[in-house]
């Protein structure tokens, strides 16, 4: 699994035993990261503090971040952090990982542990439980002396066995608890886990009243002090109401109306705040304040006396909460009130303001508590509405001291006095000090709050909901602020992990995140493997994942009693676990996604009211068989299955559990057995619940039949076994509520092997529930009626089943119902029908070549079709690059000059490609998310359309591809036999399986480069496949027949021999088929990256020769068109292709070999018509000789066909091409403004805007790439000369009228001097090789073009001059070429490509919109295509001359460089993967924005990138 690097708070779980890898995000590649982990390393212990570095892997050998990772083997559970810095950051982000241990099996029982009686009774009460797997507990610490305290969060003595468990005149330690928990392990095969209990302890606990400090106290927490004085005023408000002395007010001891509630609050307001005064705790005492400042203006020494007074005198809380003990931060107060001299009635009258200042501010703190006061009234009237009125409240009865007006919110460890005398111990520390703050819950509170530190005023204002008989614990920041404490907690958590498998956070919520987790690690010291569990009441998923991130919380609690209805219900059983039905099979790698926390779903916690209170008793077992059929730790309450119709209290309840005996008859109190409420029900529900977790039955399906029927479908994927459970719910009695007799019927997929169970509740006349004074007993009355593993005919639930057939391989059988009353459960075993189950395990059988995760349910095909006796790759390995062309890719154009075209979606889109990638691509995005309900899914479940057409494309085809096309045919032949449901599965797994075989063919058959490179360069590489390829119709020109190993076909059409060369397309789609899919230009920019680095090398001959062929007055074709179709109307192609004929030799063993190949020439003379393949050859050295011959001569001819015909937009005057050598400076030079004869050849057209035959960007006389480029092929084809590979030192040209030899010794150097003073634009207005000094707006650039028509257009920044840089950087200085590309960088570099424009130019516009037609010039018909729109092939280049001239400057710059390149190329990466076309765009719009009129994938866009990492 990857993760990629981020912070987040969202949880990554990873299963146990899998690999983590961290791999990097875009935006940290080509920076220096560390990853660091306290996942503990080899051997060593967890220490949550202890962070480790991971080391960096590099797949490719290389230093490529495209492809880096580090891992983590995961074999211990729990939560692990871990965090990344960048360069000298430490911390630039991190996370936390959850190593997840398999949690499916477990069911679980919850005990109160006071209602088992002594520990001799237990396994006798603890038998219930055998079959559930599992048994929690809730504290078994010393508890309260009294046994009506809240038992389940209530601990006296942690380190301590509860002598309740302990019979008279025993002894039981912990060793003997551990002793039976371990018997109960080997015997029973159960587990125990316990309550663990952090946030409070119990009010009467020795060891708290030894160390108050441990509590909130009014010494350490005076701000307390207030709120503790409101809860004595309420306690004696409670004696008074007891004893009738408000009676007269009408609020007697027994509240029964609302009359009684509104006396209350009289008395409140009337009385009771009256007399406590708490706002004097918050105020100041305004005369000795005022006395004070009156000392300190006298004493005070000012010059200047000013009247201006400002309004910011502030109030200062006492920090000991005394009365009247708040200050005046007298500061303030002297700048706030300024006599206007020093004479004493100024000063008076300066105190007087002060004066009515501090009053004002009495006031204002009166009214904050007086608000405080009548929220108070307000929780204090709630509280008693519960309490005393309300039908779901416990009634308490009369008002008296155990039952008082409100729970008291602090301890109070003294005999009864008056409020008078108890006020007084406010100053007595030693007393102050043991009045401890209860603990309890607030209403909608933020969880990660704690409620009583200072700035809360929970406890003033009544807000919590008290646990009166718990102090809340007060731990600090860290053992230093509570020795005691933290150790005692410690030592009581290192008990627990030693003697029990788990443990149960009480009050998770509300525990102090760092306390949890300081103390789980303790824990988990001492038991590794620790299954941790908590209930969290914070209302957020988002806050839910901090608390499992942090404590690594192995599962939450979720209930099904918060289901309204069954219907929700079911949603929980979908959303708690599992995976649809037919999920796809993921890959191995696979970026780790997030997750919701695992669940522990029960039917009912302690917590929660009984579900017969609120539903029937009907309902259990339908509620409990849902709950049974979820993906998850499931289990339920002890007291749910014996059907005991309300709540066991965790406070109140003092009877002990019955005691197991199978013949328990079934009006039993003390003991249950088998015909007790639903147990034999849930006991079987329990068996299946542990079985399809054993046996893989991870798929989900939740079908709501109507609104009381859910069918649950549990399904393995690799046998194809369901287990489908029908469960009829009875929210509502069935007494008073009439259910609908008509029970729909069910078509359930498959053969129906057998009813594993079927059960109802029924009604035994057994007599009425009667609640026993000693034991927790259930309802007699009902019972399970139950059968299990019985033949369908045997059902007494089903009328009758007919089996049913839709199509050849979707058998169902229609399920008639006869009992499934409400109460009712029947759960069907469902196989495949015979056959299909036979070819699945076939089809999982052919599988298993490519993954070991097919084996399980795969069978041997007895008579094998011959196709499938042999291993794919065998197959692939016989396919050309071409072929996999054909494979792989193909556009809809392509596909289309064959007659057929791209697959359509009905309803959806059409597939970007006929070959694999276009499902591939589709199919990435459906995969991860199980996207089962994706049109491409929907339209492989309704028929065979796509599976035919992925096969029949290839199956007629000729040679090995239609043998890869019989492959597939075969294997789908057997998939079409198998339930439509599981069709997107199977066609995921067989073309995932098929790609990634092609893959590894394509990569065998390219360079070592490829081979041994990166995942970011094979995926780049495989743009030559894409890019490269044969259509119907020969698109180059024939070669000479005397060419060695060139490909031919029969045309289908003639019958006739004919060549079929691989041909580069320019881009897709648009220039993707006929004349439009091979430029001269293009072709020779792609084909380095393409063909020469991906080890194409004859395939790349082919092409350079192809066009060689078709040399016509010294040109190269722009528009190839077959050669028949060729325009010659730009300058550059033929300098592109003489680069990659030097490309060709540099690259290739024995490359300037190609020198001496035959060239068919289709037009050896300017003017001839197209002569015949063979007519006329001569070595390629020739037709380069006559090139450079040519362009020294000057060429300048007239477009044939000029005019609508060949270009409805170009003006007369653009059909004239010219090019020639200046001799006054070598450069190549030529064009005019009405012709583009560069890569930017935006022609206008619209006549609104009057841009119509004006090119865009002409750049006419020496364009700085083409000088570039020519001194590339001049210096090379000196150096061949010198080697004695060429035959040519130099031409015969005729000049002014004579004729004269030019050496091209001579050409290059005149090239060399002339280049940096004709461009460099120093910006130094004395430079003597400045023109236009007035024209320079950029200095430190190169220019872009020389002798332009327009001047202006020779200092326009744009990104051309680093083509030059890399093709020929020894006409550059170091130095200079470092600041042009600097400014380049700044003004040019966008996301992914470069602006063909300063953005500081008047006519920039980054938006390219060739659909505008509107008056704007620089605007219509995007006229502004190359005006600052973001092309991606300059990049390649302007990467490349970074890191040449990096070299040059020294290790430091080349090693910033290189970071720069990785971290640009990241985003061509992420783009790369993230493309359906996967590939790389031609342009974008400004800032990375998307263009719609751009080819999605360009060719020289993904060759330039692919030179870049090349070069690195």
């Amino acid at each position: 699994m990857q993760l990629l690097l981020c912070a987040t708070v969202k949880i990554f779980l990873c299963p146990l035993g899998f690999e983590l890898q961290f791999r990097l995000g875009p935006s940290l590649q080509g920076r220096k990261v560390m990853v660091h982990t306290n996942y503990p390393l080899e051997g060593q212990p967890f220490q949550r503090h202890n962070f480790h570095v991971l080391e960096w892997n590099y797949p490719s050998g290389k230093d490529d971040d495209s492809d880096k990772f580090c891992s983590l083997n995961l074999k211990i559970a729990g939560s692990y952090q871990y965090y990344f810095g960048c360069g000298t950051t430490e911390r630039s982000g991190g996370g936390y990982i959850v190593v997840d241990p398999v949690l499916y099996c477990i069911t679980i029982q919850t005990y109160l542990s006071k209602c088992l009686g002594h520990l001799d009774d237990w396994p006798d009460r603890l038998r219930v439980a055998k079959e559930s797997g599992l048994v929690q507990h809730d504290p078994l610490h010393s508890s309260a002396n009294s046994r009506r305290v809240q038992v389940l969060l209530l601990l006296a003595d942690q380190l301590a066995v509860n002598p309740d468990f302990i019979p008279e005149g025993q002894s039981y330690s912990w060793v003997d608890v551990g002793a039976l928990v371990e018997k109960l392990r080997k015997e029973w095969n159960m587990l125990c886990i316990t309550d663990v209990v952090y946030n409070h302890t119990a009010a009467n606990s020795v060891w708290i009243r030894e160390h108050p400090e441990c509590g909130y106290n009014l010494v350490n927490s005076p701000h307390l002090r207030p709120a503790w004085v409101l809860d004595r005023a309420l306690w004696h408000l409670t004696t008074r109401v007891a004893e009738g002395r408000y009676k007269a007010k009408g609020l007697p001891a027994d509240i029964t109306n609302d009359s009684h509630l509104n006396a209350i609050r009289t008395v409140l307001r009337q009385d009771l705040f009256p007399e406590i005064k708490l706002w004097e705790f918050y105020q100041v005492k305004v005369e000795s304040a005022v006395e004070q400042f009156r000392i300190l203006l006298q004493n005070e020494q000012r010059r200047d006396w000013c009247s201006q007074m400002s309004h910011h005198c502030t109030i200062v809380q006492d920090p000991q909460f005394r009365r009247y003990g708040n200050t005046v931060d007298m500061d303030s107060a002297l700048e706030t009130f300024v006599p206007h001299s020093s004479l004493p009635q100024h000063i008076e009258e300066c105190c007087g303001w002060l004066r009515q200042k501090l009053s004002d501010l009495n006031k204002e703190q009166l009214h904050i508590i007086q608000q405080h006061q009548e929220q108070a009234a307000n929780c204090i009237v709630g509280n008693v509405v519960y309490e005393r009125l309300a039908d779901h409240g416990p009634k308490l009865g009369p008002v008296n001291r155990k039952n008082p007006l409100v729970t008291r919110y602090f301890t109070f460890p003294y005999q009864d006095m008056t409020l008078e005398q108890e006020l007084q111990l406010l100053d007595q520390p030693d007393k102050s000090c043991h009045f401890l703050a209860h603990n309890g819950w607030v209403m909608g509170d933020d969880p990660l709050r704690n409620f009583a530190e200072p700035g809360s005023n929970v406890y003033l204002r009544r807000e919590l909901i008290c646990w009166g008989d718990s102090v809340k614990l007060r731990y600090g920041n860290g053992p230093e602020d509570c020795p005691y404490l933290w150790a005692h907690m410690q030592k009581y958590t290192e008990i627990t992990a030693k003697y029990f498998h788990g443990v149960r956070l009480d009050n998770c919520h509300s525990t102090p995140l760092h306390v949890a987790e300081a103390m789980l690690d303790a824990a988990r010291a001492v038991r590794p493997n620790l299954y941790v569990i908590a209930e969290l009441f914070t209302g957020s998923e988002l806050i839910d994942n901090v608390f499992v991130n942090r404590l690594g919380i192995s599962s939450l609690i979720r209930e099904a009693m918060s289901a309204g209805d069954s219907h929700e219900e079911g949603r929980l059983v979908y959303r708690y676990g599992g995976e649809p039905v037919g999920a796809f099979v993921q890959p191995s790698l696979r970026p780790l996604m997030p997750s919701i926390a695992h669940a522990m779903f029960l039917d009912v916690t302690h917590d929660n009211e009984c579900p017969i209170q609120l539903r029937s008793a009907l309902d259990s077992l339908p509620s409990s068989a849902i709950v049974s059929m979820a993906c998850c730790a499931t289990g339920s309450t002890r007291g749910y299955d014996e059907l005991v119709p309300h709540q066991i209290s965790v406070v109140k309840e003092e009877r002990f559990y019955p005691k197991w005996n199978p013949a328990a008859p079934a009006t039993s109190a003390s003991e249950v057995g088998f015909h007790t409420g639903i147990i034999a029900g849930k006991l079987a529900l329990n068996k299946l619940h542990q079985e399809l977790a054993a046996q893989g039955f991870i798929q989900v399906y939740v079908d709501q039949v109507d609104a009381d029927i859910v069918a649950i479908t549990r399904h393995c994927p690799s046998t194809h076994q369901s287990v489908v459970a029908v469960c009829r719910t009875a929210f509502k009695d069935p007494k008073t509520h009439q259910y609908d007799t008509n029970v729909p019927p069910m078509f359930i997929p498959g053969k129906i092997e057998e009813v594993i169970l079927e059960a109802r509740t029924v009604d035994r006349h057994a007599g009425t529930y009667k609640k026993d004074d000693g034991y927790i007993n259930g309802m007699p009355e009902y019972t399970v009626e139950i059968k299990e593993h019985i033949p369908l005919q045997d059902s007494t639930v089903v009328k009758q089943a007919g089996v049913t057939s839709k199509g050849r391989s979707e058998f169902v059988q229609e399920i008639t119902f006869q009992k499934l009353t409400p109460g009712s459960v029947i759960a069907f075993r469902v196989s495949l029908d015979p056959k299909a189950q036979k070819l699945v395990g076939v089809l999982r059988h052919y599988l298993s070549q490519f993954s070991p995760k097919y084996r399980r349910g795969s069978t041997a095909d007895e008579n094998p079709p011959e196709v499938l006796q042999k291993p794919l790759a065998q197959l692939m390995s016989k396919l050309t690059l071409a072929d996999l062309n054909v494979l792989l890719f193909r556009c809809d154009s392509e596909e289309q000059e064959d007659g057929g075209g791209c697959y359509n979606i009905p309803g959806w889109e059409t597939l970007k490609y006929a070959g694999l990638q276009g499902l591939m691509s589709v199919l990435a995005d459906i995969r991860p998310n199980n996207d089962l309900g994706h049109p491409v899914c929907a339209n492989l479940r309704q028929g065979d359309w796509l599976i035919d057409f992925v096969s029949n494309r290839l199956v007629n085809r000729e040679g090995p591809l239609a043998q890869v096309g019989q492959w597939l045919g075969a294997m789908f032949n057997y998939m079409k036999h198998i339930p439509r449901y599981l069709i997107p599965c199977y066609f995921d797994a067989i073309l995932v399986s098929t790609y990634t075989t092609a893959l590894d063919a394509a990569y065998k058959l390219m360079s070592s480069f490829v081979q041994n490179g990166s995942s970011f360069v094979r995926h780049l590489a495989l743009g030559s496949i894409q890019m490269c390829g044969v259509g119907r119709f020969p698109a180059l020109p024939p070669l000479s027949a005397k060419i060695e190993d060139v490909p031919y076909r029969v045309n289908p059409i003639t019958g006739q021999k004919e060549q079929c060369c691989v041909s580069l397309a320019a881009g897709l789609p648009h220039f993707s088929s006929g004349i439009f899919r091979c430029w001269g230009r293009d072709t020779f920019i792609a084909l380095r990256g393409l063909m020469l680095l991906t080890g194409r090398h004859t395939e790349a001959r082919n092409i350079i020769l192809a066009f060689a062929g078709t040399l016509r007055h010294g040109l190269i074709p722009n528009l190839l068109g077959e050669g028949r179709c060729a325009r010659y109307n730009c300058r550059d192609a033929l300098w592109w292709w003489l680069q990659c004929i030097q490309d060709y030799a540099t690259h290739v063993p024995q490359g300037h070999e190609i020198l001496n190949c035959l060239v068919t020439r289709m037009y050896p003379t300017d003017d001839c018509e197209p002569r015949k393949p063979g007519e006329v050859e001569q070595p390629l050295y020739d037709v380069i000789q006559e090139a450079l011959q040519r362009h020294l001569e000057g060429i300048s001819f007239r477009e044939r066909n000029a005019g609508p015909k060949i270009d409805m937009n170009m003006r007369d005057e653009g059909f004239s091409v010219a090019a020639k050598v200046d001799p006054a400076t070598g450069f190549i030079s030529g064009g005019n403004r009405f012709n583009c004869g560069t890569w930017m050849d935006k022609m206008g057209e619209s006549e609104k805007a009057r841009n119509k035959g004006m090119p865009a960007t002409p750049r006419d006389g020496a364009a700085v790439e083409i000088v570039g480029l020519s001194k590339s092929a001049v210096r090379w084809v000196v150096e061949l000369h010198a080697k004695g590979l060429f035959p040519y030192d130099g031409t015969k040209i005729h000049r002014d009228g004579k004729e004269v030899f030019v050496s091209y010794s001579q050409w290059n150097q005149q090239l060399q001097q002339s280049f940096e003073a004709a461009f460099w634009v120093s910006g130094d207005p004395k430079d003597p090789n400045e023109k236009h000094p007035d024209l320079v707006h950029k200095k430190g650039i190169y220019k872009d073009s020389y002798g332009a028509s327009g001047p202006w257009c020779d200092y326009q920044l744009r990104p051309n001059f680093t083509i030059a840089m890399v093709v020929a950087p020894e006409l550059f200085t170091a130095e200079r070429a470092w600041k042009a590309l600097d400014v380049a960088e700044k003004k040019l570099l966008g996301p992914l490509g470069m602006k063909t424009l300063d953005p500081d130019d008047m006519v920039y516009c980054g938006v390219y919109d060739n659909a505008l037609d509107n008056d704007n010039y620089n605007l219509a018909k995007g006229f502004n295509y190359h005006q600052g729109p973001e092309w991606l092939w300059p990049v390649g280049y302007f990467l490349r001359a970074k890191l040449y001239f990096a070299k040059k400057l020294g290790q430091e710059t080349y090693g910033q460089t290189v970071n720069l390149v990785k971290n640009v190329l990241s985003r061509h990466y992420t783009h790369l993967e993230r493309s359906p076309w996967r590939g790389l765009p031609e342009l974008t719009n400004e800032n990375g924005q998307y263009c719609k009129f751009s080819c999605e994938t360009q060719a020289w866009s993904l060759a330039t990138v692919l030179e870049v990492l090349y070069d690195l």
